[in-house]
């Protein structure tokens, strides 16, 4: 199955994603990730995607669609993928369907985790991440369960940062649910529920086997 994954900053949808590569092993494919991979091993792509970062600036379309196509054609990929962080606007699921097309494969569904904006700044603003190991928490843990470094707030999880980001969401990629529902594909499920509820919609959503 592959899907590309929808929803806000926090609203829980790297979480529901892992769940999916743990029981079903889709490839899970971040393109923050892809970045940073790819500037650390210093590619061909990597490098010209350094040169953009460096300078404050959003790495193209083109170039971040050429990296997502060579990550769609890596063995672990064939057999059902995540998309997650990509498309970011209409123009670039347009152009995602067209190169999909080319290699014959299509998407399944895309999958919305809904949350409302006040909960997801409740929610990031009361999160609190270890300077040591990424781990996060509630706030109020101050020492890291599981490495011991100290727990702090990003800038990131500070409210006023956190509107910022929902702002751009919703005026980037939030188009992207009207795209996918008239592609009839978008599958949305309500995320302020617990995690393992939310999940047993997910995979009934999904048709996905008990």
């Amino acid at each position: 199955m592959n899907i590309v994954l929808l929803g806000a900053p926090g609203a829980g949808k790297g979480t529901q994603a892992q769940k999916l590569v743990e029981e079903f092993g889709f490839a899970h494919i971040s393109t923050g990730d892809l970045l940073r991979a790819a500037v650390s091993a210093k590619t061909k792509l990597g490098i010209q995607a350094k040169s953009y970062m460096d300078a404050g600036k959003l790495v193209p379309d083109d170039l971040v669609i050429s990296l997502v196509k060579e990550r769609l054609d890596a063995d672990d990929a064939k057999n059902g993928f995540i998309l997650d962080g990509f498309p970011r606007n209409t123009a670039q699921a347009v152009t995602l369907d067209s190169e999909l097309a080319a290699m014959d494969r299509r998407l399944d569904a895309a999958l919305l985790v809904s949350v409302e904006p006040d909960v997801i700044v409740k929610r990031l603003s009361s999160r609190r991440t270890c300077r040591n190991c990424g781990y996060t928490a509630p706030a109020g843990v101050d020492v890291c369960p599981r490495c011991g470094g100290e727990m702090y707030q990003r800038d990131d999880d500070k409210p006023e940062t956190i509107q910022h980001r929902l702002d751009v969401y919703n005026t980037q990629t939030a188009p992207l649910i009207e795209y996918y529902k008239g592609h009839s594909i978008l599958k949305e499920v309500d995320g302020d529920r617990p995690v393992d509820e939310v999940y047993a919609d997910v995979r009934k959503l999904l048709s996905l086997a008990c």
